[in-house]
């Protein structure tokens, strides 16, 4: 196991991240932050504080679950587990940003997606993401990247943040050298 992100180095990412979102978009009108149920619901929530300190205006935030648009649900054996889409405002010619955790194969991303396109017709859609760790499987890029971490395929990148009740702070678990070690 070791420490990637500390809660300082998270703070700066997502600052970063708020500026390029800005500067990109040459402000935050027409800006909504939507996140992926769990941890990117959490980010996009504090790059939209983040945003609203740098501008002046906060931009709305929304939650998408995924669950059901994804390619592997069949080949899972548990029940899933449905969380709350939540989208308080018309997506509709707006350009949403897309936000998650970890970017990997782009299977997540390609099902969110899939997800807002049944909700509305965003003029355009971006995607940041605190930490892209590669092995993409679909041809999808984020636009807002916090952290480039190239892992190993058989590694993990856990994201633990303050509003699921961790200390901030993201960690790469070396799995195959745990378990000999």
């Amino acid at each position: 196991m070791a420490d990637i992100l500390n809660s300082d180095e998270i703070l700066r990412a997502l600052t970063r991240i708020s500026h390029e979102i800005l500067e990109r978009n040459k402000g935050a009108k027409e800006l909504v932050l939507v996140g992926i149920q769990t941890g990117g619901v959490y980010l996009a929530q504090r790059l939209a504080r983040r945003i609203g300190k740098i501008e002046g205006t906060t931009p709305q935030t929304g939650a998408l679950d995924i669950t059901l648009y994804r390619d592997d649900l069949s080949g899972r054996k548990a029940h899933p587990t449905l969380k709350k889409t939540e989208m308080p405002f018309d997506m509709n010619d707006c350009k949403v940003i897309l936000v998650d955790d970890v970017l990997f194969t782009g299977r997540t991303i390609r099902a969110a997606m899939d997800s807002l396109i049944d909700l509305g017709r965003p003029k355009e859609i971006q995607l940041a993401v605190l930490i892209d760790r590669g092995h993409r499987e679909l041809p999808i890029r984020a636009d807002y990247v916090g952290k480039n971490l190239p892992t190993a395929f058989d590694e993990k990148v856990e994201v633990l943040l303050e509003e699921a009740g961790e200390e901030d702070r993201v960690i790469l678990h070396r799995e195959k050298w745990e378990k000999q070690g």
